[in-house]
């Protein structure tokens, strides 16, 4: 595959008009989380090979980098026009008040240097208290969300053109349920952990039937994060398959995802790898390779508890967005 001229595919978002998503994003995260010259550099570098899909979050600390990237790209001719791009950003818990989301996301669009985003994500189904940005989350700061105020704050923000689709984070099927029963434009994403190891069967099943498309990060599993491992990349079933196929475990990873029919959102700021990535669609899994990796023992990479520093009983913590993540 050429890999300078590939083309990535897209999926409708249901709820947004027809507008399409493309199914393979880079993400922009770090841990420690932090922006910096590196960041533009590989989303550069990203733009050069095919990707046109971003995602950054306010947490994350790189919608300033991915703007300036975004406009030294038209700058270069990368890109002819912004539009060429779909832009995720995301808002973080202590935004997540009903009052603070139009204001959150002007602040995102100031960073980026953009006048609208693709999609805006609510980042967890949690708020805590409004002017602190700490991650871990003090653990005395956690709020319910009101579900109600905060989702009519997003839809005013797509009713204003400043995004142009809104969607959720780490959203389980009842926490769904609950926007759906009052929602007037419904979710068009939910973005969850999801790879082979953390199939999200029931979530899946779940958002197919009401039209929303589900979007993975950790597809290759949690290493580098507070709360990372190993556990995908090292799995033998995996490395069986990768093996027998001349792949590599990452590319046998996002081709399932692919075609379980789930958009993937991954990070890597290796040029090699970025293009190894996108190496992933003119080739398929036998019948017999997605049964071995369907029976692979379930088990997440990411809970909640994770996001809390002086972590209390986890029942506390688990019980604000069900377990069910």
């Amino acid at each position: 595959m050429d890999n300078e001229s590939v083309r990535i595919p897209e999926v409708v978002l249901v709820s947004s008009d027809g507008r399409k998503m493309p199914v393979l994003g880079m993400g922009t995260s770090a841990s420690p989380l932090e922006g910096s010259d590196e960041t533009k550099t590989a989303i550069l570098q990203a733009i050069e090979i095919g990707h046109r899909h971003f995602d950054t979050a306010t947490l994350y600390l790189t919608e300033e980098p991915l703007g300036e990237a975004i406009s030294e790209a038209l700058s270069r001719g990368l890109i002819k026009s912004r539009d060429e791009l779909f832009i995720t950003s995301k808002l973080w818990c202590s935004d997540a008040h009903g009052d603070l989301v139009l204001p959150a996301l002007k602040k995102s669009l100031r960073n980026l240097q953009l006048e609208y985003l693709d999609l805006y994500l609510i980042h967890w189904p949690v708020s805590s208290r409004s002017g602190t940005y700490e991650f871990p989350i003090n653990k005395g700061d956690l709020l319910p969300m009101d579900f109600k105020s905060v989702w009519e704050a997003m839809q005013e923000c797509q009713d204003l053109g400043l995004t142009k689709s809104i969607g959720v984070s780490n959203f389980s099927c009842k926490k769904l349920s609950d926007i759906l029963a009052f929602a007037k434009i419904p979710p068009a994403v939910n973005q969850v952990e999801i790879n082979p190891l953390w199939q999200q069967n029931k979530l899946r099943e779940f958002c197919e039937a009401n039209g929303i498309v589900l979007t993975a990060y950790a597809p290759l599993g949690t290493r580098g994060t507070i709360w990372g491992s190993n556990r995908v990349m090292e799995n033998e079933v995996l490395r069986e398959i990768a093996t027998a196929k001349g792949k590599s475990v990452a590319q046998v990873c996002l081709r399932w995802a692919f075609e379980q029919g789930v958009c993937v959102v991954l990070k890597s700021f290796n040029k090699g790898r970025m293009k190894e990535n996108l190496e992933i669609l003119n080739w398929t899994l036998s019948e017999e390779e997605s049964r071995m990796i369907g029976e692979i023992p379930q088990s997440r990479g990411c809970r909640g508890e994770d996001y809390i520093s002086e972590k209390g009983p986890i029942k506390t913590i688990e019980e604000l967005w069900d377990g069910e993540i």
